[in-house]
């Protein structure tokens, strides 16, 4: 069974600052993965809510990213983990 490649977008033009994820590293749903310094200075942390495998990453801390660049991509493994 082929499973889904996601992409994991930024959301905001300005500068990676953290990197929480390695290549091939599982993640867990909700788990941070990225800090992004947005251009106007606010940080936002990147999440998503599929767990999974890193297939690639993208960017690395200090990288300049724009609204919707890819920062990594994410192999689905449709196991749901979420609680009540």
């Amino acid at each position: 069974m082929n499973l889904p490649i996601y992409k994991i977008d930024s959301p905001v033009d300005g500068t990676v600052e953290k990197v929480y994820v390695e290549d091939n590293s599982y993640l867990y749903e909700w788990e941070q993965l990225f800090l992004l310094k947005a251009s106007d200075g606010r940080l936002q942390y990147i999440t998503i809510g599929i767990s999974g495998y890193i297939t690639s990453l993208m960017v690395k801390e200090g990288d300049k990213v724009s609204k919707n660049t890819i920062l990594a991509l994410l192999k689905d493994d449709y196991i749901i983990s979420g609680s009540d």
